[in-house]
């Protein structure tokens, strides 16, 4: 089973390192870490390059977008399973084991995450607190449960995924709602990932949104047409 890691970065070389030695350190010499970089302006190029693996693949996107610049890494996979990366979280060691098995039953696999703030990840709490159902389409629509630092899912959600809608609110919740469209997404409640959060994040997941009820309306009806647009295009081409 062949593993594609994409990885979005800009300016990540604070905390870039340690999480490219959690994640290489897990991966036989058949996988791959895409990296995809937006125009980084700091140390983060020297960084990827100072470590000569033939793993990683490294792109360069101009979208100044973190959907679209994940989009860039993800159209290089050639992974049987792909899984996506922060730039500055740290993963577990079990993490690619534990997703490999579970990935072999379910379209879709994404686990709990130990959040923490800055550099202390001995102090950290769980990003889910709760013993809520995590899956579904409908109880994703109603409120995102799907963490994008910890997706990992099969190629075949990523050929119905791609290309991203241009009016998704985030690139985990599209690719979420798309697996649970083909089979069966799974949730691990154990940490897998520490999942950093500083002020410099480029993705602000976990923070409470200030959208008001008519854009989350909005957002939810375009998801909504946009996976009915995806399955009919998709039967479509399979009757023809």
């Amino acid at each position: 089973m062949k593993i594609s890691v994409c990885m979005a970065t800009y300016n990540g070389e604070q905390y870039l390192r340690p999480q490219l030695d959690s994640i290489l350190k897990q991966l036989s010499e058949e996988d791959e870490l895409i990296i995809s970089d937006d125009g980084s302006t700091d140390g983060t190029l020297d960084i990827i390059e100072s470590y000569r693996d033939r793993r990683i693949k490294l792109l360069h996107s101009t979208h100044k977008n973190l959907i679209f610049n994940f989009e860039n890494a993800l159209e290089q996979a050639s992974g049987e399973v792909i899984f996506l990366s922060d730039q500055d979280d740290i993963w577990f060691d079990e993490k690619v084991g534990k997703y490999k098995e579970y990935l072999k039953e379910n379209s879709l696999v994404f686990s709990n995450a130990a959040m923490f703030h800055g550099d202390d990840f001995d102090d950290f709490e769980l990003f889910y607190k709760d013993s809520k159902k995590k899956t579904g389409i409908l109880n994703n629509l109603i409120k995102v449960k799907f963490l994008g630092a910890t997706l990992a899912f099969k190629k075949e959600v990523l050929n119905r995924a791609l290309p991203f809608p241009k009016n998704i609110p985030m690139h985990d919740i599209w690719i979420g709602l798309v697996a649970e469209t083909m089979g069966t997404a799974h949730y691990i409640d154990q940490p897998l990932i520490y999942y950093r959060r500083h002020e410099n994040a480029v993705s602000t997941t976990g923070a409470r949104s200030d959208n008001s009820l008519f854009k989350k309306l909005k957002i939810r009806t375009n998801l909504t047409f946009g996976l009915i647009k995806r399955l009919l295009r998709t039967s479509n081409k399979t009757n023809g």
